[in-house]
């Protein structure tokens, strides 16, 4: 049996669904096509994949009361770093790729609404 979600738990996971516009497919997908770079998938995949936006992809499809402290850590590094480069947002910020791409790796595509 699962224990009770924490209430601090519960407020950085309505936080982090907040913040967090992309869903597990297109994140996972936009993981993978970034990975693969230019030159499309390489013979032998060494996927460096970010870590931080594969546990994204994992909390995305866990339902709240399988949070375990870890994962209310993860959700809180996400928001904040959401927040930060929010924040830092870069003059003409709809045209600078290397930002937007590195809000899209943790789940947060800026232009989507």
């Amino acid at each position: 049996m699962t224990e009770p979600t924490p209430a601090d738990a519960e407020l950085v996971w309505d936080e982090f669904h907040q913040v967090v516009n992309m869903t597990s497919d297109e994140l996972r997908t936009w993981l993978l096509t970034e990975a693969s770079g230019e030159e499309a998938f390489p013979a032998e995949p060494d996927m460096r994949l970010p870590e931080l936006g594969t546990r994204v992809v994992d909390l995305l499809r866990k339902r709240k009361v399988d949070l375990t402290p870890r994962d209310a850590d993860v959700m809180r590094q996400v928001v904040e770093y959401v927040e930060d480069r929010l924040d830092d947002r870069p003059p003409q910020a709809v045209q600078n790729e290397d930002w937007r791409h590195s809000l899209m790796n943790v789940g947060h595509d800026p232009l989507k609404p």
